[in-house]
């Protein structure tokens, strides 16, 4: 079996939007002296779908959400020529190719995420090709079922908050993501703010459900340092990502400072990133995407790395490719988990393009174990909703 073809292309959403409130999650822009609208206008309204043909007719499917115009340009440029004529099954010398020979511009952000689309339709190829389920190469089931949080709980007037945590606890979920609001550009308001939205969580929740608090990397050292002892009463499970992703002292100083665990990761993109990130003990979890890291190649890797540091792997966005690794190994305890909704932000646009996704019941996930490769197919029901760039 050989590759015979890449495929990448672009697909810009141009249906409905819900624009999100400008406050609902902060984010590193906040630094800046006119944050009030980067989170109102924050939008990723398109996405790379990459189909990987076989010489015997097996079709491979991968995605990457980053800068999608660049990803597609990066596979069809550099990628494609790459791993055409080669044997899929040879995915860590193809893995270890596209790495090394885009390593001098490539080994951080979009380039990772253009690998790792690649690298995804080859192991759904594989699995298809075996008639087994990507997982079940990885190493198989090690859970009966993958337990879940919801992770939906943007920061919005505190009335809809709490009872969108009514209505997903009443659906048998017992862990939920909220996003901060504010940072340190807004001031002691935004301190007070923050915490009457944690509050108001907790109230709805309780303290028998887990609550994980989300910075996005909006936040500084410094003001980091003045929320999280008065954040340690509410027991959040972690705070996440409350510095960009470069500050790795940060991670460290704030990882020690109190009882709350730090977490991060998904701005990461390779294996010795992660390996730095362990060694300065700088998260308590580790929050890869696998569409991010170089693929499933790659990240099989670092969930071993991690196993060995007792540090649980909690990938980021949910979707099918990171639940594969989660149903894997004893490393991931849980996955994070959006409902199909209205288009916001973007990171909803994988359930408009893709059908196969698990949907939760009860709070938990389920894989099956008879659906061979990624288990994904192109959904058509939206098509006439995206422009298409091939």
């Amino acid at each position: 079996m050989k590759i015979k073809s890449v495929r990448a292309r672009v697909f810009q959403w141009q249906g409905k939007t819900v624009p999100p409130q400008g406050n609902f999650c902060s984010n590193a822009m906040d630094l800046l002296y006119s944050p009030a609208e980067t989170m109102s206008t924050f939008r990723f309204h398109a996405w790379t779908v990459v189909e990987i043909e076989t010489d015997d007719g097996i079709v491979g499917l991968g995605n990457v959400a980053l800068a999608p115009a660049i990803a597609k340009a990066i596979i069809d440029q550099y990628l494609a020529p790459l791993v055409v004529g080669q044997d899929p099954w040879d995915y860590e010398y193809l893995g270890q190719r596209m790495y090394r020979a885009t390593h001098a511009w490539g080994r951080k952000g979009v380039t990772m995420a253009a690998i790792s689309a690649v690298d995804l339709a080859i192991w759904d190829i594989l699995g298809k090709s075996v008639g087994k389920p990507v997982f079940k190469l990885l190493g198989g089931r090690t859970k009966e079922k993958i337990p879940c949080y919801y992770s939906k709980l943007y920061r919005t007037d505190l009335d809809e908050m709490q009872r969108e945590a009514q209505k997903f606890m009443d659906q048998g979920f017992t862990m939920f993501k909220s996003r901060f609001g504010f940072g340190p550009a807004h001031g002691t308001r935004g301190v007070a703010e923050n915490l009457k939205a944690v509050e108001a969580i907790r109230e709805v929740i309780g303290y028998e459900n887990d609550l994980m608090l989300e910075c996005y990397m909006g936040w500084n050292v410094e003001y980091a340092k003045r929320m999280l002892p008065k954040l340690e009463k509410f027991q959040p499970r972690w705070v996440e990502e409350p510095v960009i992703a470069d500050d790795i002292d940060g991670y460290a100083e704030l990882n020690a400072l109190t009882a709350i665990p730090i977490s991060g990761g998904e701005h990461e993109f390779s294996l010795y990133g992660f390996k730095q990130l362990l060694e300065r003990k700088a998260v308590s979890v580790v929050q890869y995407d696998t569409n991010r890291v170089g693929g499933i190649t790659a990240a099989h890797k670092i969930n071993a790395l991690c196993e060995a540091w007792s540090v649980p792997v909690i990938p980021h966005a949910g979707q099918m490719h990171n639940y594969h690794l989660t149903m894997s190994t004893l490393a991931s305890p849980m996955s994070e988990y959006f409902p199909m909704h209205d288009v916001e932000v973007g990171n909803e646009l994988f359930y408009y393009i893709f059908d196969g996704e698990p949907v939760a019941d009860n709070g938990f996930l389920q894989l099956d174990d008879d659906k061979p490769g990624l288990g994904l197919t192109l959904k058509t029901d939206y098509l006439d909703q995206f422009r298409i760039i091939e």
